[in-house]
């Protein structure tokens, strides 16, 4: 187990927007416990993911779009594969993305969802849980905020219509002939942040600043959070986004699947990620990466892991 901070969400953010903070630069981590997503939202939301991957693999390649990046619907097991590995990562995957009134400015970056015929209830319960994880990341984002120094609602209109994608993972058991690849290879995120739940379950691991893999396994119920590249630059660095895996188990757990539901937090397509100016030293300006829009920035590192 980690040294990650594990707080409540219950306590006023000015009590611990340090120790998020800290647990943020140290690690690129935390635990948080007492989040507003409701228990049987959570619950709903399992069993639906469960039914939809238990569907038969002819089915499912069916909601699979072509060209799309992956960013909405269905990808096969095998597809995604981490930036620099050789060897595929040993999951399928649902995406579920914002929902925009027609006619909305950002329908370019975002695509309408689609959503399985198959499974009574999927659409009301994924778009419910969208918007949970929605205002529980930024709560979050508000912690983060004050702990920089920054006002507690400088995130709100980076984040507003941001291009946020809640993925639904079912990694099978694992086959005998794996050779080599795990059920996710060493990574870092590409967003702002990343809020998960399905941790719980052992194989999520960090990378110490000492090289070191850690585990990191939250109690049942609570979010596994780590910082993505979009906030590490926006910190220049200050924030960590820290590269993790998900290793595969032995023994009886290899032979189950598991499950989990990412969300990915992003800012909006057209906000420009500038490094923070107070968090970059003095006379060190020239060494700050240049400028971007969070959506080149995000066609990039997509580019690198296979999806576009």
């Amino acid at each position: 187990m980690t040294e990650v901070a594990s707080v409540s969400l219950t306590r006023p953010l000015a009590d611990f927007s340090d120790e998020l903070g800290r647990s943020f630069t140290e690690y690129g981590f935390a635990i948080v416990r007492d989040h507003p997503i409701a228990p049987d939202l959570i619950a709903r939301a399992w069993d639906l993911s469960r039914q939809f991957f238990a569907l038969p693999e002819d089915v499912k390649r069916q909601y699979h779009l072509a060209g799309m990046g992956g960013a909405r619907g269905y990808t096969p097991f095998g597809t995604e594969r981490a930036k620099d590995a050789q060897i595929n990562d040993l999951k399928e995957f649902w995406h579920v993305g914002r929902s925009l009134p027609p006619g909305d400015p950002l329908e370019e970056f975002m695509p309408p969802n689609v959503w399985p015929q198959e499974i009574e209830g999927f659409q009301q319960t994924f778009e419910e849980l969208f918007l949970a994880f929605e205002t529980t990341g930024r709560r979050i984002l508000s912690a983060i905020a004050l702990h920089l120094g920054l006002e507690e609602d400088f995130f709100d209109p980076t984040v507003e219509n941001g291009n946020s994608v809640m993925r639904l993972l079912h990694y099978p058991p694992v086959p005998e002939s794996a050779d080599g690849a795990i059920r996710a290879a060493a990574h870092e995120d590409i967003n702002t942040i990343t809020l998960l739940l399905g941790a719980e379950e052992s194989g999520l691991q960090l990378l110490s600043r000492e090289g070191k893999w850690l585990s990191v396994a939250p109690p049942e119920g609570a979010l596994a959070v780590n910082i993505g590249d979009m906030l590490q630059r926006l910190t220049n660095g200050v924030m960590r986004s820290t590269t993790h895996r998900v290793v595969n188990p032995v023994g009886e757990a290899a032979r189950r699947s598991r499950y989990s539901m990412p969300f990915f937090l992003h800012f909006r397509p057209d906000f420009e990620i500038r490094a923070l100016s107070q968090c970059v030293e003095e006379g060190r300006e020239h060494e700050v990466e240049a400028p971007i829009t969070a959506h080149d920035y995000l066609m990039q590192r997509l580019r690198e892991i296979n999806l576009v």
